[in-house]
């Protein structure tokens, strides 16, 4: 019997990408998710950054009334931050490194530098029963850490595999494969993402115990030709192997 499926959480953040660009009420980010979630989607997620370039407060909060799968709130480790998730209570919070001038996240949370400042992070949003993901390296020292202060999830960077091609691309697939394994071993629910399209994904959903896969670049870039809908459908089959 194979395993259960792996979950697709889509990532609109590239919608209000769009939407910034000139400042108009479209693309409706509402819409987008009521499309999402009718075409697939198992969950929502929205990266609320400091410098606010694509999603925006009021986003985080209207989407909270209208999603009907979950939220996952991918948000740094600042007080700012926190005090938002509290209010907002989204089903998920994955803590995401950031800096200002990056394009995108860049690669995973140095756990090891800011143990203290995740520990605290994560124990005031447990308290309002709000999961704690750590976005991180498939590296198992780091794996250890998170386990050890107290996250839920973690979501393994695949930034490096997606970047590789060949044997780069398949010792990079090892490492991610290895540090599943050992963070399921410790408890730890596995999600992934980081660069997936459709021709790189089915390796990673096909990794045992796999939770969720977070995906939003790709899909809302295969979206421009051929709508929201089937571009979700389009990395779904490509996960499944359809």
């Amino acid at each position: 019997m194979g395993q259960e499926q792996v979950k697709l959480g889509v990532n609109l953040d590239h919608i209000a990408t769009l939407r910034q660009a000139r400042y108009t009420p479209y693309p409706d980010l509402v819409e987008a998710i009521r499309v999402s979630e009718t075409s697939g989607a198992n969950g929502i997620t929205l990266h609320l950054r400091e410098d606010r370039r694509h999603i925006q407060d009021d986003d985080i909060h209207v989407a909270r009334e209208v999603i009907a799968t979950h939220l996952n709130l991918e948000m740094a480790a600042t007080s700012e931050m926190q005090n938002i998730a509290l209010k907002v209570k989204p089903e998920y919070c994955c803590i995401v490194p950031e800096r200002r001038e990056e394009l995108t996240t860049e690669g995973g949370l140095d756990v090891v530098a800011h143990r203290d400042r995740l520990s605290d992070l994560i124990l005031a949003l447990k308290s309002e029963n709000i999961l704690v993901s750590l976005f991180i390296e498939p590296n198992p020292l780091v794996i250890d850490m998170a386990a050890d202060i107290g996250a839920s999830i973690i979501e393994i960077h695949t930034g490096h595999y997606a970047a590789k091609h060949g044997l780069q691309q398949q010792h990079e697939y090892e490492r991610i494969k290895n540090a599943a394994q050992h963070a399921q071993q410790l408890g730890l629910t596995v999600n992934a993402g980081h660069g997936l399209h459709v021709g790189n994904v089915k390796p990673i959903a096909d990794i045992p115990g796999m939770n969720e896969l977070n995906i939003g670049h790709a899909i809302v870039s295969d979206a421009i030709f051929v709508g929201l809908s089937a571009a979700i459908q389009n990395i779904r089959h490509a996960m499944d192997g359809a």
